[in-house]
């Protein structure tokens, strides 16, 4: 995609920029939950934008989306790297990608919490004159 050369090595910051972005554009093309996630973070986005959102609230919103792809990013990472030193089935291999994505159900969950606070409280004042 980005980058100029196909190795490991970053030889200048363009090279480091490229590769990261790649990476970014890996996810979104083949992993199913950062697709979800993106128009997720859309949506709260618009709501958010739609129920004037205190400028703070708003940067938590950002912050909780970036988190979250962080969180979905590494997940990924962790998988795929598993996925390099055992093609085979290994209870132990499992263990390490079932820990990796506990990790992101529970930082979805706590971002989750963190929008419905966040959304709730206008959404329903919006919604019922609260």
């Amino acid at each position: 995609m980005f980058g100029r050369k196909k190795d490991f090595k970053n030889n200048n910051w363009f090279d480091v920029f490229a590769n990261a972005a790649n990476g970014c554009v890996y996810g979104l093309k083949t992993q199913k939950n950062f697709k979800i996630h993106l128009l997720l973070s859309l949506l709260v986005l618009l709501l958010a934008q739609w129920l004037q959102i205190p400028f703070e609230r708003f940067l938590l919103l950002i912050m909780a989306i970036i988190f979250g792809f962080t969180v979905e990013m590494a997940n990924t990472a962790f998988e795929k790297t598993v996925d390099l030193v055992t093609e085979k089935y290994n209870p132990k291999a499992k263990i390490a990608k079932d820990l990796a994505a506990g990790t992101m159900l529970m930082a979805s969950i706590g971002l989750a919490v963190l929008g419905f606070l966040i959304l709730l409280p206008p959404l329903f004042n919006r919604i019922f004159g609260l």
